[in-house]
């Protein structure tokens, strides 16, 4: 299975990028499966429900969100109807929707998403390591299991949490994939036991920015610490950043890992595989 994962898309130069070059971009990856965090499309904080079903109608398969989840009001009612739109698990019992979700790829069987928040220098949620322990209790992965893959978004502000996290799970799962810090990292790669694995797959916006927001408005709030303006993103050309991941039809696990970098300001790369 052939599995592409982009990361956080930010503001409306994200979106336009997403939407108008999903659909090409997985004709050309040969992607079985498409997951896409989404949770800062909205004016770079939250998801609208018009948004998610933009994404996918162009092509992806799954939308994760994060700490942003709940920025936008009407995503409440849309998430508990749509089980293509996840949020992470470890929040506590009774929060809307759910935190994984199964899906059908066809020619390959079925994927289980799923997506975790981590706790340094984030909310204090629920362990996000027991959750997934909980998850994954209930499949079991490769040719003849309950499914064929497993991608976990790990929502992190910390690498070590991330790599943590990766290393806890290592041989259990597809793709784990960091999200949330808007900056590509380039440790990609297949851990020992077989699980794909980045800390963060970068974002899809422009990078002429501060983690995606216009560069005056972010900067100023480092130079005097009192109220500022609202936060705004920044308009130019986006850059698509994510992973592409190929997996063992038999067990499930990776083979190779490679970044994916289409757009924009950033150097262009595409896998080769």
């Amino acid at each position: 299975m052939r599995i592409l994962f982009l990361g956080d898309v930010v503001g409306r130069a994200g979106r336009d990028a997403v939407v108008s070059r999903l659909p090409g971009l997985r004709r050309e990856l040969s992607a079985d499966l498409v997951v896409l965090n989404a949770e800062n499309a909205s004016h770079g904080f939250g998801l609208a429900p018009d948004m998610a079903r933009a994404f996918l109608e162009a092509g992806a398969d799954v939308l994760t969100l994060g700490n942003h989840a709940w920025d936008r009001k009407e995503i409440v009612p849309y998430i508990e109807g749509e089980p293509r739109l996840i949020r992470p698990m470890n929040y506590p019992p009774g929060t809307p929707g759910r935190g994984a979700t199964v899906v059908d790829v066809p020619g390959k069987g079925r994927a289980l998403v799923m997506q975790v928040m981590g706790r340094l220098f984030m909310e204090p949620l629920d362990d996000p390591f027991r959750a997934a322990q909980a998850e994954l209790a209930r499949h079991t992965m490769g040719a003849g299991g309950s499914v064929q893959a497993v991608v976990v978004d790990i929502h992190a502000e910390a690498t070590s949490e991330k790599l943590g996290f990766g290393h806890s799970f290592d041989g259990r799962v597809s793709l784990i994939c960091g999200t949330h810090t808007h900056v590509p990292t380039a440790d990609h790669q297949v851990l020992e036991g077989g699980t794909g694995y980045v800390s963060d797959a970068g974002m899809c916006g422009d990078y002429d920015s501060v983690i995606g927001m216009g560069k005056a408005g972010a900067s100023i709030r480092f130079w005097r610490k009192v109220p500022a303006e609202r936060l705004a993103p920044a308009e130019g050309e986006a850059t698509l950043c994510g992973v592409l991941a190929e997996t063992d039809d038999t067990t499930g696990l990776a083979i190779r890992v490679g970044p994916v970098r289409l757009g924009g300001r950033l150097s262009q790369i595409m896998p080769g595989f």
